[in-house]
């Protein structure tokens, strides 16, 4: 029976391991091996990792695959994806080489509006409230300057801040809602730090304005936090050309297979079943990129899943349509990156990722990666829509079930003749690789 630890924080990271191997694992050796092993052997590199968060005793690898061939608004990019998804990086590679001859992406971004709160509750007279508001919003900016210097050197800083009343929600709760734009930076320490300081500066100064009563004066402040639905931090990236010219080896008729498109997306649209799985998909090529450059892929998740519930129910963040024999597709999808601070200028491999993409700026990546989501999601729906999702897919899964067998390289290259002409799933390829070994 395992019992409770005390101070395991404080441990070596050796200790840490010889205490989850000991506690956990019926032959502690083997486990100690398979943390070990995928320590970095530069030392000062695995300090790095190991001070990423707390309580390190391994890394986690996923691979870092690379998508080319991506013309974006008339620019060729190539574009770093950290998945373990098979095939992710395959899929978008393909849409992205079928895209380049037909004009590429386009991308706008639209907006960058970031948004924090500071949460508070109020027992008192919201007509007082408004006007201690008004008279001391001038205040509230001024206490943050310290923090805002260097972002309004940038071109950032606070946009707006305004008074939400939210007691039809919950009694006595209001808020300070208050928009951002923090140019290459995603923002969050930044955001939050103005946030504490207005919180600090709203409780100092109601005590000190003299129409508060006693009990108005004692504003209780729960939290002030940044939120990660960010509507209004928005990019467009899309794609069209003449349905005659979306002809391929798989599309015969381009007229047959673009209205085909069009009804797949429509039924993403109204069938939120369908949507999640839809939406899963281009979040594969988003998530990829996201992962890559150090950001935040749950920030990012939470915010796009919230963006497609935005009309009460949730519904595909992509968009298809036909019109005067002109094959249109877009999505848009809020995007709160960086690419500066956090691990962007930290992890060796993020470092190489931004290099790769040429330093972006931070709307720079936001078109890369709507671009990324977007071409999945042709990818997916075209295989859905054509050949089926499977056929393509499992030929790229047939490599994991050979590493799960052991496979040598004389099965492997018999497999793979064999499954050239044979539809491949798990039990298929596990039937296969037995008879050889029989």
């Amino acid at each position: 029976m395992v019992t409770a630890v005390a101070g395991f924080s404080k441990l070596s990271k050796e200790a840490k391991i010889n205490w989850i191997a000991s506690t956990y694992f019926s032959n502690p050796e083997v486990a100690k091996t398979v943390l070990k092993q995928y320590w970095n052997q530069d030392v000062q590199l695995q300090q790095l990792h190991d001070e990423f968060i707390e309580n390190t005793v391994s890394n986690f690898y996923l691979p870092f695959g690379i998508a080319p061939n991506f013309l974006i608004n008339g620019n060729y990019k190539t574009i770093p994806m950290a998945i373990e998804e098979s095939s992710v990086v395959a899929a978008a590679s393909k849409a992205a080489k079928f895209w380049s001859t037909r004009g590429g992406f386009k991308t706008t971004v639209l907006s960058t509006e970031k948004i924090g709160q500071v949460h508070f509750m109020f027992d008192g007279e919201a007509e007082k409230l408004t006007a201690f508001f008004e008279e001391k919003k001038s205040v509230f900016i001024k206490a943050t300057e310290a923090i805002t210097k260097n972002m309004q050197k940038r071109g950032g800083g606070i946009l707006n801040m305004e008074l939400k009343n939210q007691t039809a929600l919950l009694p006595n709760y209001f808020q300070l809602h208050v928009t951002f734009d923090t140019k290459d930076s995603m923002g969050a320490n930044f955001i939050n730090s103005c946030l504490e300081q207005f919180s600090k500066t709203l409780q100092e100064e109601a005590m000190e304005y003299a129409p508060f009563s006693t009990t108005e004066k004692n504003i209780q402040v729960v939290m002030s936090i940044l939120s990660n639905y960010v509507p209004n931090c928005l990019v467009r990236a899309e794609v069209s050309c003449l349905v005659s010219e979306l002809a391929d080896k798989n599309i015969d008729s381009p007229e047959e297979f673009a209205a085909k498109f069009v009804q797949a997306i429509r039924i993403a649209e109204v069938e939120p079943f369908r949507a999640v799985t839809h939406n899963k998909g281009i979040m594969n090529g988003v998530d990829a990129v996201v992962v890559a450059t150090g950001n935040d892929f749950r920030a990012v998740e939470a915010g796009v899943h919230a963006y497609a519930s935005r009309t009460g129910q949730y519904s595909s963040l992509s968009h298809a349509k036909i019109e005067n024999g002109i094959f249109y597709f877009w999505l848009e999808i809020p995007l709160a990156l960086g690419t500066v601070g956090g691990l962007t200028s930290l992890h060796p491999l993020v470092k190489l990722a931004l290099e790769l993409l040429e330093q972006p700026t931070g709307q720079e990546l936001m078109e890369v990666v709507a671009v990324a989501g977007l071409a999945q999601n042709f990818a997916a729906i075209r295989s859905l829509t054509t050949t089926g999702i499977q056929a393509g897919h499992m030929k790229m899964h047939l490599n994991n079930i050979l590493n799960q067998f052991e496979a040598t390289s004389d099965e492997r290259n018999s497999v793979k003749k064999h499954f050239k002409n044979h539809t491949v799933s798990h039990a298929a390829v596990v039937s296969y690789i037995e008879s050889l070994r029989n």
